[in-house]
């Protein structure tokens, strides 16, 4: 059992890096809408940190549902619902991250300029959705922190 001041930590970190996330997130999103533009370090970095922040939420859960979420769903079952759509929309944003990552890193393989472009696209597009996937996670974690917390 971990201790209620380690996990309040890690919730705040977790909550500061879901909003640090889509900022990072809004970086790939504008350099890649050039399709022929390169931006292999921002993509990797900004889809690590991401997971990690990722990570550190899946590290909290099986606390948060032993502690919190019986009692967050029988006082507030809005929030606590919302709270359930906040994690599927996270899985989202983790996806379409590493859906831009893995296709601009791999679009420079393809010798076909129309295939190129099209996993460019891809890329781009893939990041834009995860940006507004993130924003919408990080907005929902603000309304959950604010009904229940360790």
């Amino acid at each position: 059992m971990t201790s209620e001041m380690v996990l309040r930590v890690a919730e705040h970190i977790h909550g500061h890096m879901g909003w640090l996330s889509a900022a990072a997130l809004l970086h790939p999103a504008i350099l890649l809408r050039n399709p022929k533009r390169r931006a292999r370090l921002a993509a990797i970095l900004t889809t690590t940190f991401l997971t990690a922040g990722g990570l550190l939420g899946v590290w909290i859960y099986p606390e948060y549902r032993t502690r919190l979420k019986q009692a967050l769903f029988i006082h507030a079952p809005t929030i606590g619902w919302l709270f359930e759509r906040k994690e599927h929309l996270a899985v989202g944003a983790l996806g379409f991250a590493w859906i831009g990552c893995i296709a601009h890193l791999a679009a420079w393989s393809f010798e076909d300029e129309g295939l190129q472009r099209t996993v460019s696209v891809l890329a781009h597009r893939a990041y834009v959705i995860s940006f507004v996937l993130c924003l919408a996670v990080a907005c929902l974690g603000v309304v959950v922190a604010t009904t229940t917390t360790f």
